[in-house]
């Protein structure tokens, strides 16, 4: 009799080894396309050919689809996780807004995935709180010869081909070449401030520090070529000028998925397209908790474990973040974030003010603001 198992325990072992994702489809018996997301899906036989995968013995979409008479395996594609994340949801709706086309005996196949593999029901057996589904190949194709999306560390990736020469990044260069049209201006503003300036560009999902000059009297804990995720509420600069779609994903990368968050995330973006700046208040054991993961993460590979535990910090500045300055006030800042206007197909980018002095009244901020604004209008 095996031994009682930590179930905390059982899923970060077994996070550990990395399994592609795939959505099993099928026609329900009412007629109507059902799907399910899996990261269980194995060969099993070349003769006969047979493939399996493993569902919760409790889950409704499970129920649904076995009331098909033949069933799709979609092999997911490594860009295809905001596919993979709208199939993984529950209700009626999974397939609103999906292209798919019906395979050789029905099932639907979904438009971009790696390949495919359809199969009828031979077997389904409990196996604790699972099901072991046999599937009899049928038919199957490759559709595009691509990496796959794969799950590790309750997070999705993608595999990294190696090189013996790394490939430059183009919106890395793009965004390095424009931050020193205005480095001299930069560089001016710090030795007159005594702060840290530096510029920031959105490669990707992550803020890169293109550049930096460190005149302050408080060292600068971001180096040059820092990358931090952008999770909300981080990152809004990025996002003011940024299409809607996005925007909605973007907004899906914070921790708190709930309305009343999303909203507040939201409104917060609203205020910096107003202002066309980003205020962060200082002095909190949250940016301390921050910074730690921050650091943690650099040092990483980029695991998702990694990369939860900034998701984790950086929801904690969700409070900190603000717009509005009131006449009389004076503030602690840990930075000043202002949007660099650029052309379309740059990269966002934002020049950002670290190192600032304590209790600094509204006044000196907003004319600080107003300089900085000139100088990004001037790239």
């Amino acid at each position: 009799m095996s031994r009682e198992i930590d179930p905390a325990l059982f899923r970060e072992t077994l996070g550990h080894y990395p399994t592609g994702v795939a959505v099993v489809t099928a026609v329900a018996g009412d007629g109507h396309p059902a799907g399910m997301v899996v990261g269980t899906f194995s060969s099993v036989s070349m003769n006969p050919p047979l493939i399996a995968f493993y569902p919760m013995s409790n889950s409704r979409s499970f129920a649904v689809l076995r009331t098909a008479k033949t069933f799709c395996i979609n092999v997911l594609a490594s860009d295809q996780e905001a596919l993979c994340r709208q199939m993984a949801t529950g209700g009626e709706h999974k397939f609103d807004g999906v292209s798919w086309r019906p395979g050789p005996l029905g099932s639907p196949i979904l438009d971009g995935v790696v390949s495919w593999i359809e199969c009828t029901f031979e077997d389904i057996r409990e196996a604790g709180d699972h099901f072991i589904v046999l599937g009899g190949v049928q038919e199957l194709a490759v559709e595009r010869s691509t990496l796959p999306l794969l799950f590790f560390q309750g997070g999705y990736g993608r595999f990294s081909p190696g090189s013996f020469v790394a490939a430059p990044d183009p919106e890395l260069i793009q965004a390095a070449q424009l931050a020193e049209k205005i480095r001299a201006q930069v560089e001016q503003l710090s030795v007159e401030y005594d702060v840290n300036f530096s510029v920031v560009a959105k490669v990707r999902w992550d803020a890169v520090q293109v550049l930096a000059a460190n005149q302050s009297y408080a060292a600068d804990p971001l180096p040059l070529g820092h990358r931090q995720p952008l999770i909300p509420p981080f990152g809004a600069v990025f996002m003011a000028n940024a299409p809607e779609t996005d925007v909605d994903e973007w907004l899906q990368r914070a921790q708190d998925h709930s309305e009343e968050r999303r909203e507040v995330n939201r409104a917060q973006l609203e205020k910096v397209r107003e202002h066309g700046y980003s205020l962060l208040a200082a002095g909190t054991e949250a940016l301390r908790r921050h910074q730690a993961a921050l650091n943690a993460f650099e040092l990483s590979d980029r695991l998702p474990r990694h990369e939860r535990a900034v998701q984790q910090a950086t929801s904690e500045l969700a409070d900190f973040f603000f717009t509005d300055l009131l006449p009389g006030e004076h503030y602690d800042l840990e930075n000043i974030v202002v949007s660099i206007p650029t052309k379309e197909g740059v990269p966002a980018m934002a020049l950002r003010v670290t190192g600032l002095p304590a209790a600094m009244p509204t006044e000196l901020i907003e004319s600080w603001i107003e300089r900085l604004k000139k100088v990004a209008s001037s790239s």
